[in-house]
C-alpha cells in the first residue's frame, strides 16, 4: 500500500468525524489536534486535492441557501483502509519535540541571567494556562461527549498533554529554584 505523509493520515482521520469541509477540518484541528499536531490551511487544501486524486475520498458540492457552495469530502472504502493500515503500523521513530525555550536556554550564556529567569517564568505561566485549558477540555468531554466512540481516545491524548505539561511545570520550578 502506498505511503503518505502524516498530514494526509491526519486528514483521513478527521474525515471520520462530522468535519467534511476544509474550513471544518481547520476548526477541528484548532480545537483538538493543535495541542500536539499543527496543520495549516496551506496544507489542508492541497492534501484534500491529493486525497481525492488518489481515490481516498470523494468530493461533493454542498449548496445551502444564502451561502456560497462548499466542497464536502467523504472517505471512500480505500481511504478508510488506508487510514486503518497506517494506524496499525508500528511507529517509525519516537517523536522529537521542537521547543523554543530549550533552544534559548541552550544558548543562554549569551543573554542576561534576568532574561533567562524571565523566559522560564513566562514559559511556566503559559504552561499553567495550558494545563487549565486541558482540564476544561476534559470536563467538556466528560459532560458532552462521554458516549462518543472516540471519547476514550480523546481522553488518552488529553491525559498525555496534561502529564507532559505538568512535568514541564515541575521542570520550570526545579530549574528556577536551582538557578537562584
Amino acid at each position: 500500500m502506498k505511503a503518505y505523509n502524516d498530514t494526509t493520515y491526519a486528514i483521513l482521520g478527521i474525515l471520520t468525524t462530522d468535519c467534511k469541509s476544509g474550513y471544518a477540518i481547520k476548526q477541528f484541528i484548532d480545537r483538538s489536534l493543535s495541542h500536539f499536531w499543527k496543520i495549516s490551511y496551506g496544507q489542508i487544501y492541497p492534501t484534500l486535492k491529493l486525497i481525492v486524486q488518489e481515490g481516498l475520498a470523494e468530493v461533493n458540492v454542498s449548496t445551502t441557501s444564502g451561502r456560497s457552495d462548499r466542497n464536502e469530502y467523504h472517505l471512500t472504502s480505500k481511504g478508510m483502509d488506508t487510514l486503518k493500515n497506517w494506524l496499525e503500523q508500528p511507529l517509525q521513530q519516537a517523536p522529537v519535540e521542537r521547543n523554543e525555550v530549550l533552544l534559548k536556554l541552550f544558548f543562554g550564556s549569551y543573554q542576561s541571567p534576568e532574561k533567562t529567569i524571565a523566559i522560564l517564568q513566562d514559559y511556566k505561566n503559559r504552561l499553567e494556562i495550558r494545563y487549565e485549558m486541558y482540564e476544561t477540555i476534559e470536563k467538556g468531554i466528560h459532560q458532552h461527549n462521554k458516549d462518543e466512540k472516540d471519547a476514550m481516545y480523546w481522553l488518552m491524548t488529553l491525559d498525555y498533554g496534561k502529564r507532559v505539561t505538568e512535568a514541564a511545570i515541575k521542570w520550570c520550578d526545579h530549574t528556577l529554584k536551582n538557578w537562584s
